[in-house]
């Protein structure tokens, strides 16, 4: 499945000579084509070693991203992997001198999926001593095993080079335990025996690498329990609970410098997602040390991590903190780092700028993005105060990019939802223009971020060609506050799909759009959605894209066709979004676009990856034929073999998009 070269890329990266501000931008001497905006960047992920003397990143080779590693002295590359069926994810240096990777399909429109990926593996910096350390989901599922036992990496453990902690369900099959984890020899070593669950979902170490908090689930319910110990001998105590359908959540996420304080964040008596000092000893929430009043920081409404505590990369210790607002914004507690970020805005301005430490202190690597341009990544150096180009992501993006505008709509039921608009380049204010609706894939997940996301690339190819293109939010959506993402529970296709449409209706009233123009679009969820709004407002899209469409939420949710259907607690949080505890009820089969393709007025455009296991081909296949049934064919059905949930191959997504672009043409026409 996978092998190793040797291949040394000497002209791979070049790094700048010292500069402190960008390259002047040249005007595009040719319009964005789709190539352009799907090709797979020329650098992505980069991640420095523990000295910082090499630079590991993902790399095109053989149509997918491939680990590289560069020599920050000599500039010199070596590609150490070859995959042509999953792209490198998931980089992490051990030391100087080995890698860490799993596999994934960078490309998915729910962000970068693991899916049939997975896996662990291990290789050092010469790409010598490759092992894999535990199977993918798709070496699992060829055993005809529905019950994935995977490793992930927790954590380095500092000075320790053949050891790491790894996370995973080799224990037991519903509960991540923690293991010490031997590169060599791939052997483990369980570091969370006694747990006080026996669904266990994820711990937090202190500073000493004991496992003192654990967040567990219950089973068959939608409830967290989070347990706390006082030292490595002292008994488990529950001291938090929260259910994933209310939102109303509880979630650890780092120790302080005395390993007694937590950090944890919470919506207890507010809307957002805050983070707040606690005292697990007395149960008693502290003060508040970081907050914004629309975005969750440190955690989302459903438990997950999103942008919040910032830790120090050489001793664990709180740095500062981070929100992903309409733009991603950092706060630091010292003063060195924040002259630093000065230094870098003033340097690189207009763009969103991070970076973090070498363990010296003495280099950064700088990431610098925004919506016009694409990714770069430069070493600064902060005794000579000079900043070198390491590489850009997509340079060929340069100057062809447009604005992607930040906005909020009002549903009719009152909710405030974040969108983005993406409008042609030279659009003169009070024209209307067909329009597509693009909606992002979960619904479970935040997929749209500033200068991110599926629909963030979609939306620069549509508006190359003349469209405006409304990206938004919906209930359901996390990240966004308490009653955003509760409002969607019991929601999908009915008030889920009224937020869809109340995007378009402000951008008919802001007299962007021209309401008997307009194409909804989406995947996974997104292609749902678009069917569903086919069904259920059949005058109002004139044409639907549905790619790797759930159309059928009965056999999604019940065949094991499935990737997630042998996870009880998934199943649960579907049935929470649909409303029922039944999912073969009748409710469930009227909310499937497959039951409802007599009531479609417009045209339909179809794709999907044959061997996609998140989202079986079959319901997909079975649309197909109930659209020809009812007298409404699909204008297009694009199916390709060897792809998942998601196109990973160029050549596939060339093909897919300038079909696309035909039937967005045709639809609707051009401006």
């Amino acid at each position: 499945m996978w092998r190793f070269l040797f291949a040394s890329l000497l002209t791979f990266a070049t790094i700048a000579h010292a500069q402190t501000s960008p390259k002047p931008q040249m005007a595009p001497a040719k319009p964005l084509t789709i190539e352009d905006i799907w090709k797979n960047p020329q650098l992505a992920n980069p991640t420095l070693s523990r000295s910082g003397k090499y630079l590991a990143a993902t790399a095109p080779s053989k149509g997918r991203m491939n680990l590289l590693v560069l020599d920050m002295d000599t500039r010199k590359g070596t590609l150490l992997t070859s995959f042509d069926d999953f792209d490198v994810i998931n980089v992490s240096w051990v030391g100087d001198e080995r890698l860490l990777f799993s596999l994934g399909q960078a490309n998915s429109p729910t962000g970068a999926g693991q899916f049939d990926g997975g896996g662990l593996f291990v290789v050092g910096r010469d790409g010598q001593n490759a092992r894999r350390l535990a199977a993918t989901v798709r070496e699992t599922r060829a055993k005809n095993q529905y019950v994935y036992r995977g490793l992930s990496l927790f954590r380095t453990i500092p000075g320790n080079t053949n050891e790491v902690i790894a996370q995973g369900n080799l224990t037991s099959e519903d509960s991540v335990d923690l293991y010490q984890l031997n590169l060599n020899t791939g052997r483990t070593t369980i570091l969370t025996a006694g747990r006080p669950s026996s669904l266990t979902l994820e711990w937090l170490v202190d500073s000493k690498l004991v496992p003192r908090v654990v967040v567990s689930g219950v089973k068959d319910e939608l409830t967290r329990v989070i347990y706390y110990r006082k030292s490595a001998d002292a008994p488990w105590g529950e001291i938090a609970r929260y259910s994933l359908d209310k939102g109303s959540a509880f979630v650890p996420l780092v120790f302080e410098a005395d390993d007694q304080m937590l950090q944890v964040a919470t919506n207890q008596g507010r809307d957002t997602m805050a983070v707040y000092r606690y005292d697990p000893n007395q149960k008693k929430l502290g003060a508040i040390v970081a907050q914004h009043a629309r975005y969750d920081m440190g955690a989302d409404s459903q438990g997950d991590r999103v942008a919040g505590v910032l830790v120090s990369s050489t001793d664990d210790a709180i740095v500062g903190y981070r929100v992903a607002a309409e733009k991603p914004a950092t706060f630091w507690l010292d003063e060195a780092r924040a002259k630093v970020q000065r230094t870098l805005d003033g340097a690189l301005p207009g763009m969103i700028n991070t970076f973090s430490r070498t363990p010296d202190g003495k280099r950064l690597l700088v990431t610098s993005y925004s919506d016009i341009s694409p990714m770069r990544w430069y070493l600064f150096d902060d005794t000579k105060r000079t900043l070198e180009e390491i590489g850009s992501s997509r340079p060929w993006l340069e100057g062809k990019l447009v604005e992607q505008r930040p906005f909020f709509f009002r549903t009719r039921d009152g909710l405030e939802i974040p969108a983005y608009l993406f409008l042609p380049k030279g659009y003169k204010d009070g024209t209307r223009l067909p329009t597509i609706v693009h909606i992002h894939g979960g619904p479970t997940v935040r997929a749209d971020e500033f200068g991110q996301g599926f629909g963030y690339i979609e939306a620069q190819l549509f508006a190359s060609r003349g469209y405006a293109v409304v990206v938004p939010n919906f209930r359901i959506t996390p990240g966004m506050g308490n009653k955003i993402f509760t409002a969607g529970f019991g929601a999908i296709g009915r008030k889920m799909s009224e937020d869809h449409e109340d995007a378009l209706k402000w951008a008919v009233d802001q007299g962007y759009t021209d309401p008997k123009r307009v194409c909804i679009s989406g995947a996974s969820y997104g292609g749902y959605a678009a069917l569903q709004a086919m069904v259920k407002t059949p005058d109002m899209f004139k044409c639907a894209i549905a790619g790797h469409a759930p159309t059928d939420l009965v056999y999604q949710n019940t065949s094991l066709d499935t990737d997630y259907v042998s996870d009880p607690a998934a199943v649960d949080l579907w049935k929470g979004i649909i409303g029922t505890t039944d999912l073969r009820s009748q409710l469930v089969k009227d909310l499937s676009p497959v039951n409802n393709a007599s009531r479609i007025k417009g045209a339909v455009f179809l794709y999907a990856g044959r061997d996609d296991i998140r989202v079986p081909i079959d319901q997909i296949n079975a649309m197909d034929r109930a659209l020809k049934n009812a007298g409404n064919p699909a204008k297009a059905y694009v199916v390709k073999a060897q792809e998942g949930h998601g196109f990973g191959k160029l050549e596939n997504r060339v093909e897919l998009y300038s079909q696309i672009l035909e039937f967005l043409e045709t639809q609707l026409g051009k401006q």
